[in-house]
C-alpha cells in the first residue's frame, strides 16, 4: 500500500489512505476551458490507494497525460487537517472518448500512478477559507487557485461526501482543479505551493521533474 508524508510542528509521520475522494468541475475557469456545462451537483469520481505515485510521467501505456493541479486535504476524525497541493493525471484523449459514450472515467483517472501529491501541512481551521495554490511548470506559472474560487468549498464537501459514503482516517480529498491544465512533457520541470492568502511564505512547496 501507498503512503504519504504529513508534516506537524516539524515532526513527520507516514499514513496509508484507503482511497483518494476528487471532486471534478469545482472551478469555473476550468470548466469553460474544456466546454464542459456547470454541473447540477458535485461531481466525485474516485482513485484507488494504487494511484498514489512519487513520480510524475509524461506517458502511462502510451497514452499521453494532462495534468491537473489541486488543493488536497487529509481527513482525519472528521474533519480536513492538513493540506497539500496535489496533481491529478489524465489521460485526456481516452477520457474524451468515455464521455462521448456515457461511460465511466476510471480508465483516464484511477490508473496505476494517477496522484502525486506534496507532503501534507497541517493548518489551522480559522485559515481554511484563505487557502490558495500555485503551479509552475519551466518557471512559467501555468494553474493559479485557491478556496475563494471554489464553486462549492471544502466543508460543503465533506457535508456532501459524507450523504453516501464513508472516509476514513487518512484518506485524501481532492478539491478539484483552476484554469491552466496542460499537457505533460518529459524533461518538464514542475514546482507548486500552498499558501494563505496574503502571505509570502508559503505553507508546503514542492517539485517534480516529468520523466
Amino acid at each position: 500500500m501507498n503512503t504519504i508524508r504529513i508534516i506537524s510542528t516539524s515532526v513527520s509521520t507516514t499514513i496509508t489512505p484507503s482511497k483518494i475522494v476528487c471532486i471534478g468541475r469545482n472551478y469555473v475557469d476550468h470548466i469553460q476551458e474544456l466546454s464542459n456545462e456547470i454541473p447540477d451537483e458535485m461531481v466525485v469520481f474516485f482513485k484507488p490507494n494504487s494511484a498514489i505515485t512519487n513520480n510524475l510521467t509524461s506517458l502511462h501505456l502510451n497514452d499521453e497525460l494532462h495534468y491537473e493541479a489541486e488543493l488536497s486535504f487529509l481527513y482525519q476524525q472528521g474533519r480536513f487537517t492538513a493540506v497539500a497541493l496535489g496533481l491529478d493525471l489524465t489521460k485526456r484523449a481516452v477520457q474524451a472518448k468515455l464521455k462521448t459514450k456515457g461511460l465511466p472515467w476510471e480508465r483516464a483517472k484511477a490508473f496505476n500512478g494517477s496522484a502525486l501529491f506534496s507532503d501534507f501541512v497541517t493548518f489551522e481551521q480559522s485559515n481554511l477559507e484563505q487557502l490558495t495554490l500555485s503551479l509552475m511548470i519551466n518557471q512559467q506559472e501555468k494553474q493559479q487557485g485557491g478556496v475563494a474560487l471554489m464553486m462549492i468549498k471544502p466543508e460543503a464537501i465533506l457535508e456532501e461526501l459524507q450523504t453516501f459514503t464513508c472516509l476514513e482516517d487518512g484518506d485524501i480529498v481532492m478539491t478539484g482543479t483552476p484554469k491552466g491544465v496542460g499537457i505533460i512533457k518529459a524533461g518538464d520541470d514542475f514546482s507548486g505551493q500552498v499558501s494563505l492568502q496574503g502571505q509570502d511564505t508559503p505553507l508546503i512547496s514542492c517539485q517534480w521533474l516529468a520523466q
